[in-house]
């Protein structure tokens, strides 16, 4: 059979391209899907992706990126099971997905040393490790700020060796299923590069089985800290069929937005000057001030947002490191100001001739910063001193930390939820794998850096059992045809219907701008139940209203209409989730804030949207939220989370079954 072949559909010609299987996307669960497939023995694979250098895990990190994983190194113990439980207890993780992602940490961690990501380890081969957020043991590690891009770097030269196929430059716009959605049959691309061409701007790849690795909703958020390369497409998943998991889990944090960057560790450990100005960057006021009791107590919570980050409402109360979160968004939402960090002065409050009064410290921040030899100078003095590295990532990026302040935000930074996936990360949509962050295979609360580990061995499980038990050829081409026609032609029908609204003047850009600030005042870490109905709601009436809306000025903008139509199906049903949970009787956790008129403010003067409180029900936290869309509605089940499996461990029986194939099912 030839690969690429031409079809007519509904009086359209396109090229439909067959192979096993389809991963789409580019980043390091992408990449270790394919590469893991090929050393498996299919080697009938190919990679779709909007472009190779686009995406998350190419371009992000935070001061010292982490990578979770098994101990290895020292005398602590630890164990698969004991890690297991870590991820399990953060609570809405299945333990099947938990006790899997602890058992081929080292496996997937191994396989990146062996590649060439460099990993610190000392004279003995000890992969040393650090205690990360969430984390009872050292199981962290780290490659430096840029450990996702290095991943992604040598996993690239993997798939380049093994001459695996990239269809680079597409942007997947449907995901095609057999009538019953039921199964994944292929996808549908749009050639960004042939937009304006109508004999070259869809392709279909027609596969048995896609490995879907297209990362978060980033696009549906203003305030955001992934990469402006980072979009997301999980919309049209749900579309398909694929349902959603702990769809109102994301983690929040503070970040800067003119260079997107996550602002942990030694950004927040060196103690730098919280500021804030007007809109046009006057009256600077360090408004910290105005609102903790001390000054030690200021520089404590700062101090622990290093490696406390993400928003928390755990940590509000009492002065603590979240409450910091709130402050900001006081000040950049409520009040209309712009909020800065400041490197080369201490704060004010707490210092004494411009020289900080480290005795005002705690214990903890004590201790840290005279272990680091930091208790001297300047918050910029003691970065260069303790991580350079941190500020030379900004100033190839454009910003001189030792001249001018940082503009910050809290932002989106990670999904914890996402697309339902089994132990062996296939959906309920057969066939069709949600790998990395897409997958939400992640609960409430998760160790820093597990994210990293989930998509190396989510994506690992994902080609074990398709090169175990999917190998089979795409369908035939006249069946596969029969079977997707109606499916593209809609698809390309709404394309035709984006292309006639051809005007002077776009509004594609603008109705991304709508999309995402209502996302951010919504649906982001301060939440409401109301706010979330009427979210909700004008973002199904937007779906419905986007053809009239949309005006583009060439069929260039093409792509941009398919990204507003997936981000707003994503929208509805993300909002539709919070409004559920809450409904539910869902409470402030995780890295978001739940008003309740009936909870406390953290601080009395501050506005009412922050009254919330904290539930001492557990229930929540072991039953699982899931969500399928059908016609445009979405349904709500509750499931209770599966225990941590108790398998037969005896070595005899595992080994009778593994050599009579009885594993991998």
């Amino acid at each position: 059979m030839d690969r690429l072949e031409h079809v007519t559909i509904h009086g359209v010609d396109l090229p439909v391209y067959s192979c096993n299987t389809v991963v789409v996307g580019s980043g390091a669960a992408a990449l270790n899907g394919a590469d893991r497939l090929y050393n498996l023995g299919q080697k009938d694979v190919v990679i779709v992706t909007e472009g190779m250098k686009m995406g998350t895990s190419r371009n992000t990190g935070s001061d010292k990126q982490t990578y979770y994983k098994l101990t290895l190194s020292g005398n602590t113990p630890d164990s698969i099971w004991e890690m297991a439980q870590t991820l399990y207890d953060g609570g809405c993780m299945d333990g099947d997905i938990a006790l899997v992602e602890a058992a081929l940490s080292s496996q997937a961690f191994y396989h990146l040393v062996d590649i060439g990501v460099p990993f610190p380890h000392n004279q003995f081969g000890e992969f040393i490790g650090y205690k990360t957020d969430h984390d009872p043991r050292q199981r962290a590690t780290s490659a430096g700020p840029l450990t996702s891009k290095f991943m992604t770097e040598k996993l690239e030269t993997q798939v380049e060796q093994k001459n695996i196929p990239v269809f680079d430059g597409y942007q997947v716009i449907a995901i095609l299923t057999d009538e019953q959605q039921g199964q994944a049959v292929g996808v549908l691309c749009l050639n960004l590069a042939e937009q304006d061409n109508d004999k070259e701007r869809y392709l279909i790849l027609n596969c048995r089985n896609v490995i879907y690795a297209t990362g978060g909703p980033a696009g549906i958020y203003a305030t955001s800290v992934y990469p402006p390369s980072q979009t997301g497409a999980t919309g049209i998943a749900f579309e398909a069929g694929a349902k959603g998991k702990n769809l109102t889990e994301s983690q929040y944090g503070l970040a800067s937005i003119k260079f997107r960057w996550n602002l942990s560790g030694t950004y927040q450990q060196v103690l730098p000057r919280y500021v804030s100005t007007d809109l046009d960057g006057n009256d600077e006021q360090e408004f910290l001030v105005d609102y903790f009791s001390d000054p030690g107590k200021m520089l404590d919570a700062v101090f622990l947002k290093g490696y406390q980050w993400p928003f928390d409402p755990k940590k509000v109360k009492d002065f603590g490191s979240s409450l910091i979160d709130i402050l900001v968004y006081n000040e950049t939402v409520i009040k209309g100001r712009r909020v800065f960090l400041d490197f080369m002065a201490n704060p004010t409050w707490g210092s004494v001739d411009g020289q900080l009064d480290f005795d005002l410290l705690s214990e903890e921040s004590y201790t840290y910063l005279s272990k680091s030899h930091a208790l001297f100078g300047t918050p910029i003095e003691r970065l260069m001193h303790m991580n350079q590295p941190a500020i030379e990532l900004y100033s190839t990026n454009g910003i001189d930390l030792t001249t001018e302040y940082l503009e910050i935000a809290v932002c989106a930074q990670h999904n914890n939820g996402g697309l339902d996936g089994n132990h062996w990360w296939e959906s309920n949509l057969k066939n069709f794998f949600p790998v990395g962050e897409v997958n939400g295979s992640h609960g409430v609360y998760r160790p820093g850096g597990s994210a990293l580990n989930a998509g190396q061995v989510g994506s690992t499980r994902a080609a074990q059992f398709i090169a175990a038990r999917y190998q089979e050829a795409p369908l035939p081409l006249d069946q596969f045809v029969q079977t997707i026609s109606t499916q593209v032609q809609n698809k390309i029908q709404l394309g035709q219907d984006f292309l006639a609204k051809l005007g002077t003047t776009s509004t594609v850009l603008d109705i991304r701008q709508q999309i995402g600030e209502r996302m951010t005042k919504k649906g982001a870490h301060i939440r409401s139940l109301e706010e979330a109905k009427v979210g909700a709601s004008e973002a199904q009436q937007q779906l419905q209203r986007l053809v009239d809306e949309t005006v583009i000025t060439s069929a260039t903008e093409l792509a941009y209409c398919f990204q507003n139509y997936d981000l707003l199906l994503t929208q509805y049903v993300y909002l539709s989730a919070i409004v559920d949970f809450i409904a539910e009787g869902g409470t402030s956790r995780g890295s978001y804030l739940v008003y309740d008129a009936n909870g406390d403010l953290p601080l009395a003067f501050l506005a009412e949207e922050f009254r919330f409180s904290l539930s001492n029900d557990q229930s929540f936290q072991k039953r699982i939220q899931r969500v399928s869309m059908k016609n445009g509605e979405c349904k709500f089940q509750w499931d209770p989370v599966r225990a941590l499996p108790e398998e037969d461990s005896w070595f005899e029986n595992v080994w009778n079954d593994y050599l009579n194939d009885k594993i991998i099912k």
